[in-house]
């Protein structure tokens, strides 16, 4: 694929239909730096986002991903398979979302609780011995840790982190050799 080719497309798309970055950022729930980006091809649109883009611009998704219009159209069934594919990564991306915003809200209100704990007096420093001190701090590293979870989990690096210890766990089954 080539980004630039299909920047300029998107580019000129939106002059087709006669409106600014800014203007067609909004009818993508998007900023204008995002656009000006697509239209750069410093970045491609969430596949979601390609979908709407192509049916707001009355060309084929095939047409978008390509960079130029074609003359013939994108069948039927190859359609109905992209929009199977963008539901399932909307409904991955939901999923992941989720999990990230439990994961904060965990952590936030475990933070929450260890403040509340330190400000009222009840939990004096981290020498403090008692059970409310080793709560504050089981609390302290439950929050720092949900939260670094949280942060690695939206940047992708666990996914990668997952994966390289899939490999790592592969070789060592099979000796050192690849499958």
């Amino acid at each position: 694929m080539n980004q630039i080719k299909i920047g300029s497309f998107i580019k000129r798309l939106r002059k087709e239909k006669g409106l600014t970055q800014e203007q067609f950022a909004e009818q993508f729930n998007v900023s204008r730096r995002t656009v000006s980006r697509w239209e750069t091809g410093s970045n491609l649109p969430d596949l979601s986002i390609l979908v709407e883009m192509a049916a707001y611009c009355n060309v084929d998704l095939r047409e978008l991903l390509e960079g130029e219009k074609k003359g013939e159209k994108m069948n039927k069934e190859l359609e109905e398979t992209v929009m199977k594919v963008v539901e399932y990564s909307n409904e991955e991306k939901n999923r992941i979302s989720k999990k990230v915003n439990i994961l904060l809200i965990i952590g936030v209100t475990v933070f929450t609780g260890y403040i509340i704990l330190t400000y009222t007096g009840i939990y004096t420093g981290i020498s403090d011995k008692s059970v409310v001190g080793k709560l504050a701090n089981i609390m302290l590293g439950l929050s720092y840790g949900v939260m670094t979870v949280g942060a690695l989990y939206t940047s992708g690096y666990l996914i990668k982190i997952k994966n390289l210890k899939k490999k790592i766990l592969r070789k060592l089954k099979w000796g050192g050799k690849e499958e």
